[in-house]
């Protein structure tokens, strides 16, 4: 029999594949499981997982952690929710192809898409690479994470037509460029391209992306499915229904065309428009009536976000005057919302474009004495009390705490288990929409896997563990191409996640200055995941991360 490198025994083995969980073991040699069930042959080492659930590692299929991940191979703390593979990349921005002349234009974008700062570019993305196979070859050596990484439609358009590729559509030779291009990006270990229907840059314009017709859309996805294998993710404009249902009618044409799976996010629930959900799942089975293999995304998590006025916020991005006030160094910031002549003016925008959001709003973090009254309070309920307008509290409150001051607003997009539930049960839908590594200083993204655990099958009872578990695993590799993962069998790739079922949690979210440039950014510590494995080496133990390096580009 064959040795192992390493055995987990007396687990409850849940496969990725949606079977009924079963006692066993898991034999682990040279990065990849050679048995699962009953295993006698010697081992090098052995995990004792009584008590607890042995499952393949979960696949996160929408991030952001492109620059992250020049700095942090770990892309921290994805791999702490028992996270082994993270799709980036996403909403049409990639971090190459680009010129070194270029570069900052593609910084300003994902400063403006993703709040991701610009210091932060400056203090450790080094941008010493052009092509996108370069720029797999900086990241890939120690990582800890396996990386699936989309070409962003963006940053390509960009690089072959430049400032050209937000004025007009692409000539024939220009989609000619696009399609070597994109095709070269697949041979070189690209996972698929991602597109935006709706994003704007640092100048509000439309992001290139949007500016392509569909003969360009069309010849880049029938470029990408030459490599046996492509997906096309995209934002759809969600601002408008209409054009949200037009947007999956397209992706539906698009999969017609070239055979690529194609992928919409993100699908969530609104009490303010709650039928929407219902009419894009119903455009979704449409599509795969048709034959198209079409897809939306949903996550688990409420829509809960975090305003802190010193730092970014896409949610004030509508409020033309606070998102101008936003974009400037901080002391003029400061100045300008604490300047009475235009403190009306401010008021005044806020309340006609963000009211619901205001309503929504309890105060977090405080930082100057005279605010720690107002801890967990309401703002309308603090506002009414003083006799002002919530908008005018809720800057009173910030310019006494340099604009430091956390609003919190929970519960109000996503929120009702009912509805969430039968939308992450359906299946056109993916658990994915994550965001992990963007908008840092909003929200943490990564924990969804966890909280898809606690709270929908433990919690509210909505999904057993095994349709669970496989939605995060199997489910995804198999529509997004991620060979050789997501459910354990024998020849598969090692990546495992060991946890305790009952106790299995999200964790707080926490404020903590550990980005580069001097940045902040939300982190969560999951609870209950005991060991994660990724290529068969033990990568996170008990929430420690040990000096195991064992990813790689899916």
């Amino acid at each position: 029999m064959e040795r192992a490198s390493l055995v987990i025994r007396n687990g409850r083995i849940v496969d990725g594949t949606g079977a009924a969980g079963f006692a066993g073991d898991v034999a682990i040699a040279d990065g990849k499981i050679i048995a699962v069930g009953r295993f006698d042959g010697a081992a090098d080492a052995e995990i004792d997982a009584k008590g607890q659930v042995v499952a393949p590692g979960f696949i996160d299929i929408h991030t952001h952690y492109d620059p992250q991940i020049c700095w942090d191979r770990l892309a921290t703390p994805s791999l702490e929710h028992g996270v082994t593979t993270v799709v980036m990349g996403n909403c049409s921005l990639s971090l190459a192809p680009v010129r070194p002349a270029d570069k900052h234009k593609l910084i300003k974008m994902f400063e403006k898409i993703e709040d991701i700062k610009e210091p932060t570019f400056n203090a450790a993305v080094p941008f010493t690479w052009e092509s996108f196979g370069d720029y797999l070859g900086h990241i890939r050596p120690g990582l800890g994470i396996n990386v699936g990484a989309l070409v962003g439609h963006s940053a390509l358009r960009y690089f072959v037509m430049g400032p050209d590729s937000q004025e007009r559509v692409a000539t024939d030779a220009e989609i000619d460029r696009m399609c070597a291009l994109l095709e070269q990006a697949m041979a070189d270990g690209a996972i698929g391209l991602s597109t935006s229907y709706v994003d704007i840059d640092e100048d509000g314009r439309p992001v290139p992306s949007r500016l392509a017709d569909m003969r360009e859309k069309t010849a880049l996805c029938k470029a990408m499915a030459k490599s046996g294998r492509g997906v096309l993710q995209t934002v759809p404009y969600f601002i408008d229904i209409e054009e949200q249902l037009k947007n999956i009618e397209e992706l539906g044409d698009l999969s017609l065309a070239s055979g690529v799976v194609c992928s919409l996010a993100p699908i969530t629930y609104s009490p303010v428009a709650p039928d929407n959900w219902k009419r894009s799942i119903a455009k979704l089975e449409e599509q795969q009536k048709r034959g198209a293999k079409v897809y939306g995304q949903s996550m688990p998590r409420s829509f809960d976000i975090n305003i802190i006025l010193s730092e970014t916020s896409f949610m004030l991005y509508s409020v033309r005057k606070w998102d101008l006030l936003m974009q400037k160094p901080l002391p003029e910031r400061l100045a300008g919302f604490a300047d009475p002549g235009s403190r009306a003016m401010l008021v005044e925008a806020a309340e006609r474009r963000i009211l619901p959001l205001l309503r929504n709003m309890t105060i977090g973090r405080v930082y100057a004495p005279e605010n720690e009254k107002y801890l967990g309070r309401k703002l309308t309920e603090i506002a009414e009390a003083a006799g002002k307008s919530p908008a005018d509290m809720m800057l009173d409150i910030a310019v006494a705490d340099a604009l430091r001051t956390e609003f919190q607003i929970r519960g109000a997009i996503h929120a009702d288990p009912e509805i969430v539930s039968v939308i992450l049960d359906h299946p056109l839908i993916h658990i994915g929409g994550s965001d992990a590594g963007a908008h840092v200083t909003q929200f943490c993204g990564a924990g969804d896997t966890c909280d898809m655990l606690e709270r929908y099958v433990r919690g509210y009872g909505k999904m057993s563990l095994e349709r669970a578990v496989h939605r995060m695993t199997g489910e995804p590799a198999e529509a997004w191409g991620v060979r050789g993962r997501g459910t354990l069998a024998a020849g598969q790739a090692a990546d495992v996640v060991i946890f305790d079922p009952a106790t299995i949690a999200r964790g707080e979210e926490i404020f903590v200055s550990d980005f580069p440039g001097e940045t902040n950014r939300y982190v969560r510590h999951a609870n209950g995941i005991d060991k994660v494995i990724v290529n068969g080496a033990v990568v996170l133990d008990k929430g420690a991360y040990t000096d195991a390096r064992t990813g790689v580009i899916v």
